[in-house]
């Protein structure tokens, strides 16, 4: 199981959910793909496109206004 970091930090929406499908699309079943973001859009996006996918998701705030998203590729 790895896991992957994707910086999208200052990127506004759409952008950190179509990086993150793009590097889902890449990664094998129980890898882990980190996000980190900076926009609270992009947790209420990345988390319910994610469920929508059938995909475990969580996130967290790592610091004041910063996240990372966790989404488990089934």
């Amino acid at each position: 199981m790895a896991q992957i970091k994707l910086d999208c930090m200052y990127e506004a929406c759409p952008i950190p959910l179509i990086k993150a499908h793009k590097a889902l699309e890449k990664m094998k079943k129980g890898d882990i793909l980190i996000l980190q973001t900076d926009h609270s859009c992009s947790i209420v996006n990345v988390v319910e496109w994610a469920k929508k996918q059938n995909l475990s998701v969580d996130y967290v705030e790592i610091a004041e206004g910063e996240w990372e998203i966790y989404i488990e590729k089934s």
